[in-house]
């Protein structure tokens, strides 16, 4: 099911039901609200209503039990492409691009007859990913496009793609999911949990389900907890700010301690918006520095365990403007 885009979901429904469907559609939005998602339901819908046997479902939803769905579930259509950054053949993780090679190996599906119906779809994910040769290699096949062939391109930045290639594209706008739609998709996502907990990830998450999911998995609630202590009680002796940093300044810790950069800043506004004055003036100021040294951080690689004793000093700052 998908929250939070019901006029994507009319627009792509209404393109297809008449058959006059774009053969490039652009989904663009910030990360983690359910581009990709939107992309497989979109893909699932067309190959199996093209393909049969025929079915009733609302909006972009294609029943489990559909042949085609489950195909799709398992990764095997044969009228399908999902391209995205490749693992490494040397090392851990993923290449920095989607290649040309990946774009013109697409040629050769292009050039096959479609197995299952008359319909194929490719997915891209994401634009911003490709290098500019792999960029052109694309440019060509929207240039020039294969019959009943959709082409679903996922970007959270669309100003930065070639001009050229946004303007073969039907554009489909993405925006940050509101906070029902976030609790429908964590109460979905993190069925385990409780109300509570998903509730404290959707202030954080900022409209991304995404996001949010990363944070539960990195059980952030703890270090919000005490963050929130310091900025509102303060910390006199300096020990609440030095087992912050003791927990973030770990190796096996980077994830976290990137996560918590991510979230001080939207953690202080929120705090900022409950104070009264003189308060809220600190926190406000509070928030620039926060920002400043978060932006600053990461590209001089300072030491995770003092960046983060820093910012526990600006968050005391809020609760007395005297810190040691």
């Amino acid at each position: 099911m998908i929250f939070g885009h019901d006029k994507a979901v009319e627009q792509f429904r209404a393109a297809w039901d008449s058959r006059a469907l774009h053969h490039a559609w652009l989904l663009a939005g910030p990360r983690g609200v359910g581009k990709a998602h939107f992309a497989r339901a979109a893909a699932t819908r067309v190959l199996a209503q093209a393909a049969g046997p025929p079915f009733e479902a609302s909006g972009l939803e294609t029943p489990g039990d559909h042949p085609i769905a489950k195909l799709m579930a398992a990764g095997s259509h044969p009228d399908t492409r999902w391209l995205e950054r490749l693992e490494k053949e040397k090392g851990e993780g993923l290449a920095r691009d989607i290649t040309v090679k990946q774009v013109r190996d697409l040629g050769e599906f292009m050039g096959m007859t479609s197995a299952l119906s008359p319909w194929r779809v490719v997915v891209i994910d994401s634009l911003d990913e490709m290098n500019r040769e792999a960029s052109n290699a694309l440019l060509k096949m929207l240039e020039e496009p294969p019959p009943n062939t959709v082409f679903l391109l996922v970007s959270h930045a669309p100003g930065r793609l070639l001009p050229t290639i946004r303007s073969r594209c039907r554009r489909l706008e993405f925006h940050a999911l509101c906070d029902d739609a976030m609790a429908s998709i964590l109460e979905r996502q993190l069925p385990a949990s409780n109300d509570a907990e998903r509730l404290r990830l959707i202030p954080l998450a900022g409209g991304s389900a995404g996001r949010a999911l990363a944070f539960a998995s990195l059980e952030l609630a703890a270090l919000e907890t005490d963050a929130l202590a310091i900025l509102r009680e303060g910390d006199a002796d300096n020990s609440r700010r030095s087992r912050l940093a003791g927990q973030l300044a770990r190796k096996a810790a980077a994830d976290r301690y990137s996560a918590f950069l991510e979230i001080l800043p939207s953690l202080v506004a929120r705090e900022a918006r409950s104070l009264a004055e003189p308060q809220r003036g600190r926190a406000v100021d509070a928030y620039a520095k926060v920002r400043e040294l978060i932006a600053i951080a990461p590209r001089l690689s300072l030491d995770p365990a003092a960046t983060v004793f820093q910012l526990g000093g600006i968050l005391a700052s809020i609760a007395s403007p005297r810190v040691p």
